[in-house]
């Protein structure tokens, strides 16, 4: 017998009328017997039983909730012991839910949803909150700006100037500007610049909502930004391996909870339809489960806690991976650069604009798909650390102050990292000491 068992053993008889209107006895042996409630046969859990209805519960899922809401789902979800005829499948894992047995169900009549109830409960999914009996609250939406007049904005991060609206599509390329919300350059569509000073949004950042909830993290989310108080290089995203130091983001409103993701991260949905795998792509990882990105198997991506997976192969995609765009803009060239990720048959031979060495034609690159046939690697392109902002500055690890600077003279400066001269849009200013990138300052 088990040491906890014995000191502690299992109350013979319980009436729990939540999932079973009869009393329930204690099976005494261990069994792989389907749980009505989880739909499991699990050996690990005490079991108890009604034999007369051939009703079957595990001890741990005696106390699963009534009522909660997860963060796969806009409503909330409760406990059903059976689910009607319909075809489903599971709003969380996304394989196929058994009508015979119990899980969740969306309480509004016009909606289908589903999940298991052990996905539906799973720590990065469900909040951990009971719900039944609470009062639902109405969330009201906090607008992200106030409409001056047609095409004037004042928005909640800029609110010291005014911001107008730029439609100007076939406006020049300039690749020193940057979205304060994203830090990506202005490639395309409307954007919102201030009239006073050099604050730009894309449209569709100044309309980001103030509050969201996220997939990957259970409590709500409040966008942050804007302002100008100086972040800490410690700051990173939850999602992606990239720093916070720039630009908004969205934190968790919990006290105590650190949880923070760019826009980017936080905007991106399932299921994600990604040039990179044929199938749709969805975030079904369990707790603490780590999966190989199956892109860019670099050695600080590939191990993430959070990745899109595909439910019919092996193929993961990190945040990191997900959100690189798909089409950018070179400044010598006219045209649009996408994304290529390259074919194992490909026997042709690319060049790198910029820094002129070869492009595997097996790897991800940025390519002019017109008759210039530009090619450039997407570090030499959008550089090796993301959402960076020149003019922007940290707090290093040890108090002192990390800069951000544009790195546009004539004369590129030497790293102190690896020694090379530093071909990216940015350079890191820690102290006297330059570097090229974040990887170049762990490594000194």
């Amino acid at each position: 017998m088990n040491i906890v068992c014995a000191e502690k053993p299992p109350v013979l008889y319980i009436d729990h009328p939540n999932w079973h209107q009869h009393t329930l006895a204690l099976f005494p042996r261990q069994a792989f017997l389907t749980c009505n409630v989880c739909a499991l046969a699990d050996a690990s859990s005490p079991i108890y039983m009604c034999p007369p209805c051939d009703f079957v519960v595990h001890l741990r899922c005696i106390n699963l909730p009534r009522v909660i809401r997860i963060s796969r789902h806009p409503h909330r979800i409760s406990f059903t012991p059976l689910f009607d005829q319909r075809d489903r499948s599971c709003g969380v894992c996304r394989e196929t839910i058994d009508n015979d047995f119990g899980g969740y169900s969306c309480i509004k009549d016009d909606c289908s949803y589903g999940a298991h109830s052990r996905c539906a409960t799973q720590r990065n999914v469900w909040d951990g909150i009971e719900l039944e009996g609470v009062l639902e609250e109405i969330e009201e939406e906090v607008e992200p700006f106030v409409t001056i007049s047609d095409g004037i904005i004042q928005h909640f991060s800029h609110q010291q100037h005014h911001l107008r609206l730029d439609e100007n599509k076939d406006r020049d390329y300039d690749d020193s500007k940057q979205c304060d919300a994203c830090i990506t350059p202005i490639y395309f569509g409307n954007l919102y610049s201030c009239i006073q000073c050099s604050f730009i949004l894309h449209e569709e950042c100044a309309n980001l909502s103030r509050k969201i909830h996220h997939p990957i993290h259970p409590p709500m989310l409040s966008l942050v930004g804007g302002y100008n108080e100086v972040r800490k290089y410690e700051d990173k995203c939850s999602a992606c391996p990239w720093s916070c130091i720039a630009g908004f983001f969205y934190v968790c409103d919990k006290e105590g909870c650190y949880f923070k993701i760019h826009v980017q991260c936080a905007t991106i949905s399932e299921p994600l339809v990604h040039e990179s795998h044929m199938d749709p792509l969805f975030l079904t990882s369990k707790p603490g489960e780590q999966r190989g990105c199956s892109v860019c198997k670099d050695s600080r991506l590939e191990c993430t806690n959070e990745t899109f997976n595909c439910i019919k192969c092996d193929f993961a995609l990190c945040f990191g991976c997900a959100t690189l765009p798909q089409n950018v803009r070179y400044k010598h060239d006219d045209h649009i650069l996408t994304l290529s990720y390259g074919k194992e048959t490909n026997t042709e031979t690319y060049w790198c604009e910029v820094c002129e060495e070869k492009v595997s034609s097996k790897d991800r690159f940025y390519k002019c798909d017109e008759y210039c046939c530009v090619t450039l690697h997407i570090r030499c392109l959008i550089g090796k650390d993301l959402y960076m902002k020149p003019g922007s500055l940290c707090i290093y690890k040890d108090g002192r102050k990390l800069f951000v600077l544009p790195n546009n003279h004539m004369s590129r400066p030497s790293c102190t990292g690896c020694r090379k001269r530093c071909p990216y849009k940015t350079v890191l200013v820690l102290i006297r000491l330059i570097f090229c990138s974040t990887f170049c300052i762990h490594h000194v």
